[in-house]
């Protein structure tokens, strides 16, 4: 049978990481952000009431307005970031370091589209995405092994300590945010050669299982995020090694103490939603032993809507 103290911590994990679906969160009072007609994001109440000339009222919803004449996605978004505005006197946490939403650093530029499937309608610096609840999108990758015995382990990665976000927590063995225009696959790759030393050669033989979504809100806003997760079976032989400096040391451990680090402080949130996953379709997790199964599955994918 589960272990019921372990199944409690996993749904406190899911529920902080859907927490803006829950009863007392600030989605009531969010404005919906619109462009063209098309929903993008929800705007949180303090965002929301600073409004300028790059927003018109309509029923209630903020509409990107096309204010310099150009129709152009990235007319929008230079926009965007020339009225792009924050409360008075707060800073907010970026991997990339605080900035103020006057002054968003322009390192990964995000597509805005209702759907992933959809042209973007404009771009926004990562920084600013959860200022609008816009979805985010990543790449996250499950990288494990198979003994001779068919005993499964999985590699984690330990995030370096000088980190802006999550620093010194366990994380998946590589994992990337999708910038604008660059396609899912590229992403994949790049980030196991940039962050674990995998080969494209490996890195290209792992396989699209699922996607994990979930919103949660914080000081700093919406954060409503999707993750495409690939499983990738490394050769036994094969050590990753450390990359770009994102990670200060790689591990290779027993899908059991995987498991059981799921439940503490020590995982980077959604990395544990991914290895859930990656648990329960392995049949690591089985709905007879584990009374929680159907709120573990349900957990792991919720879409904002």
């Amino acid at each position: 049978m589960a272990n019921s103290a372990w199944s409690e911590k996993i749904l406190q994990l899911l529920r902080r990481m859907n927490n803006f679906h829950l009863p007392g969160s600030c989605r009531p009072h969010c404005f919906r952000f619109e462009i063209n007609e098309a929903q993008v994001g929800w705007i949180p109440p303090h965002v929301a009431s600073r409004r300028v000339a790059l927003w018109e009222t309509e029923f209630d919803a903020p509409v990107l307005r096309d204010v310099t004449g150009q129709i152009n996605w990235g007319g929008r978004s230079s926009v965007l970031r020339e009225l792009g505005w924050k409360p008075e006197g707060r800073w907010f946490k970026s991997q990339y370091g605080p900035a103020t939403m006057d002054c968003i650093p322009v390192f990964q530029k995000y597509s805005v589209m209702s759907k992933f499937s959809d042209p973007p309608l404009m771009w926004m610096e990562r920084a600013a995405t959860s200022l609008f609840g816009v979805k985010r999108y990543g790449v996250h990758i499950n990288g494990y092994t198979v003994s001779e015995a068919g005993e499964v382990s999985m590699w984690l990665a330990r995030r370096s300590p000088t980190k802006q976000t999550y620093p010194g927590l366990l994380d998946n063995v590589a994992a990337g945010g999708l910038a604008a225009g660059v396609g899912i696959k590229h992403t994949l790759v790049k980030e196991c050669q940039e962050e674990a030393r995998i080969p494209a050669a490996i890195a290209e033989k792992a396989h699209p299982v699922t996607t994990v979504s979930y919103t949660y809100e914080e000081e700093d806003g919406v954060f409503a995020e999707i993750q495409f997760v690939f499983d990738l079976e490394l050769p036994r032989e094969f050590k990753p090694r450390v990359g770009d400096g994102e990670v200060q040391e790689f591990y290779l451990l027993p899908i059991d103490k995987v498991k059981e680090l799921l439940a503490t402080e020590d995982f980077k949130p959604n990395c544990a939603m991914v290895v859930l996953d990656f648990l329960i379709r392995h049949s690591f997790i089985e709905p007879d032993a584990e009374p929680c199964y159907q709120e573990f599955v349900a957990g792991l994918h919720q879409t904002l809507e």
